[in-house]
């Protein structure tokens, strides 16, 4: 057996290596630059705050108590380029202090800068660059936190909205949103803000893809508006947009059966599909008239796949807004690809640990989501570059890894 000698070091020593890497994307981002418009206050930097928390974030930890393991860790505060780290107290109130304001205005552009100065790869699926947008639900039940409402899924939470770009799912934007508001609420506004942030980290054809939450005249009108302004820059813009029925899918049935007789296909004895597509002619809020189209798909079922007769026949009706010049299975294929963001919603809420957000007041919550969107994009950055190559752990092919098997190596 080898004679193994032990002698105590007076090295530093830390398990966050990777929080040098960290520390070097906040100083792409600018995050310093904060200072000078939320200067120095009792001794402590607005940029030692945000970065201090940001850490915690990046470490997979957004309870304040967590920076309390940080006080005296050299290594994190070094990394991070800190002068001095944050007590429990004081990275509450200072982060309550900067929500009133209005810090989450000037943290969106961290991202957007960080991913165009490191170049970031950015995929396109086929022949465009999809940019996801969705909400999903943020479970605080038990909670009297400010904005906690019913949700969709029936719990009291939040449901924020988030913005995904390409097959890596780079976000671009990431707000808090009462659990009782509505998807369509405000989401005009936030589509807004997006796209140039999208526009300036890819010259690809960009294809936007929403569920039937996001369904209204208004909406598409808009859709339509900012088509012709990316066209008139020389840029393509395109969109999918899950139809909402409304309760004409029974309402209208026999209607809907008339169109579909010269479609019909069979896929299975005792299933059939119609698929076509159709121009409709929708209006904004000034009356202006817009003929947009609308790919349908009706099923039609009389037996289960079992070979089961039924009683009577089952008939599923669905429909996608969109832009796009190509067949409806296409337009179907494209849209189903837009499940993948779940995947985002979830790595935000778990691994960012952010399920439960850790004030009880809505602006320092819907700040914290801000800053969450800059961790989740440096931990993507470091999945990205770092894990998928040939130098990367040895690990199973993949197009990204997750948050957190980033945080774990």
């Amino acid at each position: 057996m080898p004679n193994v000698k032990f002698r105590a070091s007076r090295r530093t020593l830390t398990s966050h290596a990777g929080l040098s890497i960290i520390g070097q994307c906040f100083e792409i981002a600018g995050v310093d630059s904060i200072d000078g418009r939320f200067p120095t206050t009792l001794g402590m930097r607005t940029s030692d705050v945000v970065k201090s928390y940001l850490g915690l974030l990046c470490l997979g930890m957004s309870d304040y108590d967590a920076i309390e393991n940080f006080r005296r860790d050299k290594p994190f505060q070094q990394l991070l380029t800190l002068q001095k780290v944050p007590s429990t107290a004081t990275l509450r109130q200072r982060l309550e202090k900067l929500a009133a304001n209005d810090l989450q205005a000037r943290t969106a552009t961290w991202s957007t800068t960080l991913l165009s100065l490191i170049e970031a790869p950015i995929t396109a699926e086929t022949t465009h660059v999809c940019l996801d947008i969705d909400t999903f639900v943020m479970d605080n039940s038990n909670s009297k936190k400010e904005g906690v409402s019913r949700t969709y899924q029936k719990v009291d939470g939040y449901t924020p909205i988030a913005a995904y770009l390409g097959n890596e799912g780079w976000c671009l934007g990431l707000e808090l949103r009462p659990g009782k508001q509505h998807t369509m609420k405000e989401s005009n506004a936030f589509l807004e803000r997006v796209l140039p942030r999208a526009q300036c980290l890819t010259r690809q054809p960009i294809l936007l893809r929403e569920d039937s939450g996001f369904d209204s005249q208004a909406h598409l009108a808009l859709l339509e508006q900012q088509r012709q302004v990316f066209a008139d820059e020389g840029r393509r813009l395109d969109y999918v947009v899950k139809w909402n029925p409304r309760g004409s899918a029974t309402a209208d049935r026999d209607t809907w059966l008339a169109v579909a007789a010269d479609y019909w296909e069979e896929l299975r004895p005792g299933k059939r599909q119609a698929l076509w597509p159709q121009t409709v002619s929708i209006h904004d809020d000034n009356k202006t008239e817009y003929v947009v189209q609308r790919v349908m798909r009706l099923v039609e079922r009389t037996a289960d796949r079992d070979g089961q007769l039924l009683l009577e026949p089952d008939y599923e009706l669905e429909g996608w807004w969109t832009s796009l010049d190509e067949a409806p299975e296409a337009v179907i294929k494209r849209y189903q690809a837009h499940a993948t963001h779940e995947q985002f919603h979830s790595e935000i809420k778990t691994d960012l640990d952010l399920e439960r957000l850790p004030s009880g007041k809505f602006a320092t919550n819907d700040l914290i989501l801000h800053l969450a969107q800059l961790a989740y994009n440096i931990l993507r950055l470091m999945g990205q570059l770092g894990m998928t190559g040939e130098l990367s752990p040895v690990r199973h092919p993949a197009k990204r890894r997750r948050l957190r098997t980033v945080l774990q190596e």
